[in-house]
Order: structure tokens, then C-alpha cells, then sequence
């Protein structure tokens, strides 16, 4: 089998805790309606944001990433009977661009950049967002770049997204492991061609798509002795 050089990670929800925002907001003093209700505003927050992406993709009507993001609050904290509070919303916005990284990551990260990796990021995020989140979680020096749709204007699984490797690092599909918490996203990485991990944090079924990721973990911990496996 060929030798993994390099290794690609989705940002949010694999390398950045995409509930963190709506976490630290819950435990401000005075946003008590909010802490009964941030679970479900964060999951649905999240959703809404991947569906937009998928169906501006579909309509052809590209936005940056954090157009849907912000759609994507607005629809969660409507549906939260939350909506006419815009300090909460300006707050939740906020620390989105500060997203913690998830505890393994600085070390796994390190692990592959001493096996000689390399290692980037490929995102919907806007490169403003990503540039944001890779600062205040500290992981910069462990990334050789940091690769985002809006160059191509459009959201992942598009095909053309996953040419942006090859074209970076000069190495065939075969060469790449590709990680993502979204099982969809390893999925269509599989069908491109890449080496895939899905990073199910929750439990989740496999999604019934064409293909499936080849290895399946419950975090990121295991990801260097995996790209080196034969």
C-alpha cells in the first residue's frame, strides 16, 4: 500500500470544539434562559450551518462560511424563542472566532510533524475564521498551511474542494490521510481517493453513502499511528 505523506483535517468539530462557543456562553452570570437551552441551540446552530452549505452548493449561490454561520445562529435561536436577544448573539458570534481546540489535538498534531507529515487543514471555514481559530488554540506551528473552499467558491463535498490537496503538496490521493468528525465528509474523501478517518465522537451511525471512511475512531489520539500503518 502506498506510504502516507500527508494528513488533512476538517477543522470544525474534528480539530475545534464547535459547541465550546455556546458552552461558555451558557456559564456567563445573567444568561440563565440561555443555560437551560444551549444544548439543543448548539446542535441545531451546527446543523443548520452544514445545511446551508450543502444547499448553497446545490443552488450554486456561494457565501463564505461565515454567512451560514451566522444564518445558521439566527435559525437555532429562533426556533429557541431566543431570537430577539442580540447581545447573545453578538456574544455567541464572538467567541466562535476562538474556538478551543479539542485537548489531544496540539499533541497529535506534534506527532505527525516528527514522522515528517505533512499537515494542513481543509475547510469550509472563510481563511479569516481559520487563520482566527488556529491562533487562539495555538496549533500554527504544527500546520503547514491552512487550505479553504473559498478559493474554489465552493462548500465540501465538491470534488474540486479535495483537488486543493494535490495541488498544494503535489501528492496523489493515495498518499493522503484525510480526518473528519463528519462522517458525509469522510465519505465523499473516500470516493475521491484519500485514506480516511471518521472522528465519531458521538456514537453515530455510518452514513448509507457510495463509500465509507476506512478507519472509524472515537478521537483524534490514534490518528500518527494510523498514517503510519502500512
Amino acid at each position: 500500500m502506498t506510504m502516507i505523506t500527508t494528513c488533512i483535517f476538517d477543522a470544525y468539530g474534528t480539530l475545534f470544539d464547535v459547541s465550546a462557543a455556546a458552552r461558555e456562553a451558557a456559564s456567563e452570570p445573567g444568561r440563565e434562559a440561555f443555560a437551560a437551552k444551549w444544548p439543543d441551540i448548539a446542535r441545531d446552530w451546527r446543523l443548520k450551518q452544514l445545511q446551508y452549505t450543502w444547499l448553497r452548493a446545490v443552488m450554486g449561490e456561494h457565501c463564505d462560511f461565515w454567512k451560514v454561520t451566522q444564518d445558521g445562529l439566527d435559525w437555532a435561536l429562533e426556533a429557541s424563542e431566543l431570537g430577539d436577544d442580540p447581545d447573545l448573539r453578538a456574544r455567541l458570534l464572538q467567541l466562535y472566532w476562538e474556538l478551543s481546540a479539542y485537548p489531544e489535538v496540539p499533541r497529535m498534531l506534534g506527532a505527525l510533524k516528527a514522522m515528517a507529515m505533512n499537515t494542513a487543514i481543509l475547510s469550509n471555514g472563510s481563511p479569516d475564521m481559520l487563520n482566527g481559530a488556529v491562533q487562539s488554540a495555538g496549533i500554527g506551528a504544527h500546520l503547514d498551511d491552512v487550505l479553504s473552499v473559498e478559493s474554489v467558491s465552493i462548500f465540501k463535498p465538491a470534488r474540486i474542494v479535495y483537488d486543493l490537496v494535490g495541488a498544494r503538496f503535489g501528492c496523489t490521493p493515495e498518499q493522503v490521510l484525510f480526518v473528519s468528525s463528519n462522517g458525509w465528509d469522510a465519505a465523499a474523501a473516500s470516493a475521491y481517493g484519500f485514506r480516511t478517518a471518521w472522528v465519531n465522537r458521538m456514537g453515530e451511525p455510518v452514513d448509507r453513502l457510495p463509500a465509507v471512511p476506512d478507519k472509524i475512531l472515537s478521537d483524534l489520539t490514534g490518528i500518527p499511528n494510523f498514517a503510519e500503518a502500512p
